[in-house]
């Protein structure tokens, strides 16, 4: 098998770091850092399917928005810089949600913070025979911090290995929020057969109307509809010209948390595994051709994942005047000139068609080990799995 590899190339238009090595291809942007592609190299279209949600309407470069050209394209309200550039794995960094004030929106600080609507650069790509490693970051300059992440995936290994670091550059400490935004779209997201697996416990349903009872509590997997009838969040609710968001939290007794996630008609499952003391939370959001506006217009399909600090994407300082939820804090502090470092690990499997979802992931001597609801296990060669 011949070395894994680095190239600079294109997706869907955009500028892209693309690595392989013979098992899986993942691609980053340059326009927000974001991780738009990860699939299986070879089979069929099934198999080699992106999960990743991808836009129906053209993206560019967030950090080249011109309000004259674009805001026709991508609308006028603080959303639109995200909306603009953001293509499946999305950083929200330092803040998860809308802007908190009228005066950050003057500012041109938009949804989810600063982080996805930067251009990221690449700093260092190491090589070898066994793997490939590409570093690159992003320089914040409103909010005065920088990001870095590491990608390292192994010779014919399904699994993606990251790094990530946030760097203070100011000299006091302050809240932020610190939160993953893995959103899956078509054809691999679909109401009613792409279903949810993950170590949480408990959660609350957010306001508005959504498919499920606003403000409602959730003893992970039962929740309550909009109705005020039982349902199973595992499933991507099937209600039309609707959405939902629940807060979820992880199992604060394991010391690395997970989700999966599979659709009934396709042979791959995708999970992530992470640090639950970095990440208590998961939001669940799902959308279904509700939101009206440029550039939804009414035809997105997508359920995002969205693990860290914080539980609502309610912004910054809305999360610290919360403080906590269920007793766990809804922000985190990083001191003056402190750096803080975290890591996740992305991972493919082949499942076969009836496959019913997962039980239980853990990392182990090499392999992620992903435990059926069935009673097999999946075994995935991790080298590098902490």
């Amino acid at each position: 098998m011949k070395a894994p590899t680095f190239e600079l190339d294109t997706l869907h238009g955009r500028r892209a770091m693309v690595l392989e090595n013979g098992a899986i291809r993942i691609s980053t942007l340059t326009g927000g850092g974001h991780i738009g592609e990860l699939r299986f190299l070879t089979g069929g279209k099934e198999r080699t399917v992106n999960p990743m949600r991808v836009p129906h309407y053209p993206t560019i470069e967030p950090q080249e928005y011109d309000p004259e050209k674009h805001d026709s394209i991508y609308g006028d309200d603080p959303h639109r810089w995200i909306s603009s550039g953001y293509m499946g794995h999305m950083l929200c960094f330092p803040a998860f949600g809308p802007p908190s004030s009228q005066e950050e929106i003057n500012n041109k600080f938009g949804n989810h913070g600063e982080a996805p609507i930067v251009e990221w650069k690449q700093t260092a790509v190491g090589k070898s025979n066994d793997s490939v490693t590409l570093c690159y970051e992003a320089e914040l300059p409103k909010t005065q911090y920088r990001v870095e992440r590491t990608i390292t995936i192994v010779n014919g290994e399904s699994v993606v290995y990251v790094e990530e670091s946030i760097e203070n550059l100011a000299e006091f400490d302050r809240a932020m929020n610190w939160v993953q935004h893995a959103t899956f779209g078509p054809p691999f997201a679909e109401p009613g057969k792409t279903f949810l697996d993950a170590s949480v416990t408990k959660g609350k349903v957010g306001p508005g109307k959504f498919t499920l009872k606003a403000n409602s509590a959730v003893e992970w997997p039962k929740g309550t509809s909009s109705a005020g009838k039982p349902v199973n969040l595992r499933g991507f609710q099937k209600q039309a010209k609707a959405g939902s968001y629940t807060a979820l939290l992880h199992d604060q007794s394991r010391e690395q948390s997970y989700f999966t996630m599979y659709h009934t008609d396709y042979p791959v499952l995708i999970g992530y595994l992470y640090p639950t003391a970095d990440n208590p939370w998961l939001g669940d959001w799902q959308e279904n051709h509700s939101m009206m506006h440029l550039p939804w217009n009414g035809e997105v399909i997508a359920r995002g994942m969205e693990f860290g600090t914080t539980p609502f994407a309610e912004g910054l300082k809305k999360s610290v005047d919360r403080g906590s939820l269920y007793g766990v804090p809804a922000f985190r502090w990083i001191g003056g000139k402190q750096k803080l470092t975290t890591h996740f690990t992305i991972f493919l499997a082949e499942v076969e068609p009836g496959f019913k979802g997962v039980k239980d992931v853990r990392a182990e001597a090499g392999k992620i080990v992903v435990s059926r609801r069935d009673g097999k296990k999946i075994l995935i060669d991790a080298s590098l799995a902490k």
